[in-house]
């Protein structure tokens, strides 16, 4: 069983997020609901990797801006800009109902955050 309290429990969930997302965007026809969905959950969980790793507590929240803020709050300051972040937490339940299908270009900028966000994390956490 994994520990919350630990961040690599939360990269290794990231992680399959990640993939995911990067598979569902690399078939013939994008899977964009998906994409949108698994590029959110990757950012989030680094996110929270990152305020575990510095010993932040934070609620149950699919809010990435409030994740972003929470780790400048104790001096993690992830270089991503607040527009970009704010369209991928919408993802995390607009994208699970019918409605507006993200297109394909959608999808590849949700992706694309998430990267940015991975990035990040991944440079944080290997120096912890």
């Amino acid at each position: 069983m994994s520990d919350v309290n630990d961040p690599a429990s939360w990269v290794a969930i990231a992680e399959e997020d990640y993939l995911m997302a990067r598979s569902a965007l690399r078939r013939k026809r994008p899977l964009t609901y998906s994409a949108c969905f698994h590029a959110q959950q990757c950012a989030e969980k680094y996110l929270k990797a990152l305020l575990v790793s510095g010993g932040a507590e934070f609620p149950k929240t699919h809010d990435l801006l409030l994740l972003n803020s929470l780790c400048e709050q104790i001096g993690i300051l992830v270089a991503v800009d607040a527009k970009p972040l704010n369209t991928l937490s919408d993802y995390a339940v607009r994208v699970r109902y019918p409605g507006e299908e993200p297109t394909p270009e959608d999808a590849r900028d949700a992706y694309k955050t998430a990267q940015v966000v991975r990035r990040f994390a991944r440079g944080v956490l290997k120096g912890s």
